[in-house]
């Protein structure tokens, strides 16, 4: 299974344009940090822009968060860029002749939707600001 870097890579950017705000921050300059293709950092750049967390203009190399980093959560950032709202996901291919396979979809969703629950209401809690100070901390 392959996993996705998206939030990881989006929190990067917004933790790279706030902290070298007044340098280079064209898509090629944050994707050597990311390790990424900068066609990849545009994409996010993108849909962070699209939902407000973001001021940027193309073909120009300046970029700036929207609004604080103390208020915008990890939360905000993950509906930004996933296509679905879902961390986790029923199979949806079991067999219905057996027991198992007939029932696990039902109680699955139920299980998997308070994991959700829980993993969204922490993110909302933890900001953009706060992964800065994580990084400037660590650097020292």
């Amino acid at each position: 299974m392959k996993h996705s870097y998206k939030l990881s890579d989006a929190i990067h950017i917004l933790t790279y344009v706030d902290i070298y705000k007044n340098n280079d921050l064209s898509s090629a300059r944050i994707a050597a940090s990311i390790e990424a293709n900068a066609s990849v950092v545009r994409n996010l750049m993108s849909k962070l822009k699209k939902a407000g967390l973001l001021n940027n203009q193309p073909g120009v190399a300046r970029a700036s968060l929207a609004k604080p980093a103390s208020e915008i959560s990890v939360l905000d950032v993950y509906r930004a860029i996933t296509s679905t709202a879902s961390l986790l996901h029923v199979d949806p291919k079991t067999n219905p002749n057996c027991v198992v396979g007939a029932n696990i979809q039902n109680t699955l969703e139920e299980v998997y939707q308070r994991v959700q629950n829980a993993a969204e209401l922490e993110m909302s809690q933890i900001s953009i600001q706060d992964v800065i100070d994580g990084v400037l901390e660590a650097k020292d």
